[in-house]
């Protein structure tokens, strides 16, 4: 009998091929999963920064102080002494941004507390006895026996009885009062996070300024990292020409308010800083100064102060302040003019700044259209 041969095993199914291997997906489902993406990008976006909404504005001025010193913070970088020390940098620079601020409101609160207690003793003897005609109303050209009337009638007597004193304690005032502390508070913690942001944006350096440039050119190419610069110059360039005049036309007119014989020079001079760094403010405080003078009898003063405040402001407001946020931006004046007040109207004090940086873009947008 012939044995025969063991039958073979059944050959086996072909392997399945790798999910590599796979066939690729349509351009149809590629089309809807970039639209999926994108749209789970943006929802995350917006859900981020409606979680820190409260520290947009934190950051914006942040951004903003750090835009202006910039230029320093890279030269002191440069010093061989301070060469990869970007904490003690920060730090350094972070401090003198608070002292810079901390101690001219200082001296402004312990001179209004000084004048407390005067203010209360005038206020209790107005309460008492009323408030006296001023001597600088027989003074006036017109309206003397009219106006001397009137002051007899309704504040030469006592004020205690009176509605305006009446009003000073009504719950009007009082909540006015709690606002004003709330809105204080606030901004001191407005100011204490915008040192901790300023901080780390000082602390990261080069390499921040470098990733967003970065960024800016994969996204919107070199074009769109050229208009990132000029938005950052155009920044700069607001800080100089209203910080930096502000403080000067400040600077000028508390030399004048002490040759002109007013109390509390440092004050008022800080009030004038102020008031200059916003177009077309610093009139308001020499004029109120002006006004006191003559009340005081002090006319050819009042005149001398009010001549000098005008050429200063005129100088400072047409040519100086120009000069130094045109030249940076490279803006016509009526559009710099355009973005300060219109960005104050839109976004409050922060858009003073960001108000010449917008309108550096619609310079760009509208260059590129012309060409």
């Amino acid at each position: 009998m012939i044995s025969r041969p063991p039958a073979a095993p059944p050959a086996a199914p072909p392997a399945a091929p790798p999910e590599s291997a796979a066939t690729p997906p349509r351009p149809d489902r590629l089309k809807k999963q970039k639209a999926a993406s994108l749209a789970l990008y943006i929802g995350l976006v917006l859900l981020a920064l409606w979680v820190v909404r409260d520290f947009i504005a934190v950051v914006a001025w942040a951004g903003v102080v750090a835009i202006a010193l910039w230029p320093l913070l890279r030269r002191v970088e440069g010093n061989r002494w301070f060469t990869g020390r970007t904490t003690l940098i920060a730090v350094a620079m972070t401090l003198a941004i608070a002292l810079l601020v901390v101690l001219p409101v200082g001296i402004v609160i312990a001179q209004a507390l000084g004048e407390a207690h005067d203010l209360n003793e005038w206020f209790k003897s107005a309460q008492e006895n009323g408030i006296a005609v001023p001597d600088f109303i027989g003074r006036l050209p017109f309206g003397v026996q009219q106006i001397s009337d009137w002051w007899q009638a309704n504040l030469a007597q006592p004020l205690r009885g009176s509605a305006a004193m009446k009003g000073l304690h009504s719950t009007t005032v009082i909540t006015l009062g709690r606002h004003f502390g709330a809105r204080a508070v606030h901004a001191m913690v407005v100011f204490a996070f915008m040192l901790v942001t300023l901080f780390v944006i000082f602390q990261a350096g080069p390499r921040l300024s470098g990733s967003l440039l970065k960024a800016m050119r994969k996204g919107f190419g070199e074009d769109g990292a050229a208009l990132l610069q000029r938005m950052a110059a155009a920044v700069r360039g607001t800080v100089s020409g209203l910080v930096v005049v502000g403080l000067g036309e400040g600077a000028l007119m508390g030399v004048a308010y002490f040759v002109a014989g007013l109390p509390h020079v440092a004050l008022l001079g800080f009030i004038t800083a102020i008031a200059a760094m916003l177009p077309f403010c610093a009139p308001i405080t020499f004029g109120l100064a002006a006004l006191w003078l003559v009340a005081q009898g002090s006319v050819a003063a009042a005149i001398g102060l009010a001549v000098f405040g005008s050429v200063v402001v005129f100088i400072a407001e047409h040519f100086v302040r120009p000069v130094l946020i045109g030249n940076s931006t490279r803006l016509p004046f009526l559009l710099v003019l355009f973005g300060i007040l219109g960005g104050a109207e839109t976004f409050g004090l922060l858009g003073i700044f960001i108000g010449p940086a917008l309108m550096t873009v619609l310079m760009v947008l509208w260059t590129d259209l012309v060409k």
